[in-house]
């Protein structure tokens, strides 16, 4: 009788892509937040509550809560991002909906810009002329990377 089966076998393979698949998603996970650092405000305006603002050399996000928006509908939100050395790296703009009742609501700013050290937030009728920063559509859910990384195994694997 072989010293394993072809069933022993079986689970060994699957132990194995188990195992490395929680390695490699720890790993990147690790990797990938650990490249962030937190970026300072410099306004102190109240109605705006920032819960994460952190930004790697090349990208970064900022997330948050906006208060107060029913008398501020079709007005926006200006994010202005700064270097170290106060420069002024890029601008975008979010817009303020209609809430509900004193509903807060919420936003996600996903940006490429260069060494962002320190970002301003300030309420604004109407856009200024100008470029604005490369906005990120949004970040991939696990879902998402998961079904990615079967595909390029199948793909490879083929």
């Amino acid at each position: 009788m072989e010293p394993f089966s072809t069933l022993q076998k079986i689970f060994i393979w699957i132990a194995i892509l188990v195992g490395v698949f929680l390695l490699s998603n720890f790993l990147i996970e690790v990797g990938l937040n650990s490249t962030y650092k937190d970026i300072t405000r410099q306004d102190n305006n109240e109605q705006i509550i920032v819960y994460q603002a952190d930004a790697t050399y090349v990208n970064g996000r900022i997330r948050g809560l906006i208060k107060d928006t029913e008398k501020q509908k079709g007005k926006y939100v200006k994010v202005e991002l700064y270097s170290k050395t106060n420069v002024l790296v890029g601008k975008s703009y979010i817009e303020l909906k209609d809430t509900q009742n004193g509903e807060e609501q919420p936003f996600e700013l996903l940006f490429r810009a260069k060494d962002v050290a320190t970002y301003k937030m300030e309420t604004v009728s109407q856009k200024e002329e100008g470029p604005e920063l490369e906005i990120v559509p949004k970040e991939l859910t696990r879902p998402e990377i998961v079904l990615g990384t079967i595909i390029t195994l199948l793909i490879f694997w083929g």
